[in-house]
């Protein structure tokens, strides 16, 4: 992964060239529709206060669980011992992110969604209250942090989501071959180059006119960099956004020429 400093160099830059985030200069109907009524819808929804009143809890829990890590492992803890306090604060999505996924599922209302990287449920638990009606499914690596996100789950009265846990090797291809097709992937996990693309690879016989695909971290390094650039420049994907903390792709037949759009947020 980058450093610090090799991480706010680069942000630096991306803050100074991406569009200034307002929509002006966007000549894409679209990317400027997703923009205004996305990226800057200001309102509060009902779920930003229920979800952050467990985020809170979940930052003071002291309790250690052991964690299996089939990823890249984490940035703050060389152990498998973590506590659940520790992962609400470093491996949870943050509220800024975690509600931006609550605004696109809100806006585009997909009924299939795929997560891979449940972590403690915050963005499931955001995707899920954006949508009650979609078929939500959340993959996780770790046992121990999959069961605490079930209970998180029980604690909002969720009930659309499926959980399942084992390494996403195993269990993707099940899951895919249980989807009639997919609308919508958040992907945050594995941060790693072959992993990245042996997902997205894997994704794409279920994707179709109109699905979303969102990649996590897409500059934490320079494997998952490399990781953005192909799966941007794959034939599929006709519109590519990079928010730099996240990047997403689009796959529609309205889009004649392939664009991609780097925007400040």
């Amino acid at each position: 992964m980058f450093s610090s400093w090799q991480l706010a160099k680069k942000y630096c830059n991306y803050y100074l060239t991406a569009s200034n985030g307002k929509g002006h200069g966007i000549h894409s109907p679209f990317v400027y529709s997703f923009v205004r009524n996305v990226l800057n819808d200001k309102r509060h929804f009902y779920a930003y206060s229920q979800v952050e009143a467990l985020r809170k809890q979940l930052r003071r829990d002291k309790t250690i669980i052991e964690v299996e890590d089939f990823g890249a492992g984490s940035t703050v803890s060389k152990t498998n011992q973590r506590s659940i306090a520790s992962i609400a604060r470093h491996a949870a999505k943050p509220k800024k992110w975690a509600q931006l996924l609550f605004r696109i599922v809100n806006y585009y209302q997909p009924k299939n969604i795929l997560e891979l990287g449940t972590s403690l449920g915050i963005s499931t638990s955001y995707m899920a209250m954006a949508n009650p009606h979609a078929n939500i499914i959340t993959a996780e690596g770790s046992s121990a942090i999959g069961e605490r996100a079930k209970r998180n789950f029980k604690s909002l009265n969720l009930t659309s989501i499926h959980q399942v846990t084992g390494n996403f090797n195993d269990t993707l291809p099940v899951i895919l071959e249980s989807l009639p097709e997919l609308d919508l992937a958040f992907i945050d996990g594995n941060h790693r180059l072959e992993p990245t693309l042996q997902y997205f690879n894997q994704l794409l016989p279920s994707l179709h006119n109109g699905s979303i695909v969102i990649f996590d971290d897409i500059h934490w390094s320079a494997e998952m960099e490399q990781a953005w650039s192909t799966i941007c420049d794959n034939n599929a994907v006709r519109l590519s956004v990079d928010l730099f903390f996240i990047g997403l792709v689009f796959f529609s037949d309205q889009f004649k020429a392939k664009q991609h759009f780097t925007i400040r947020f």
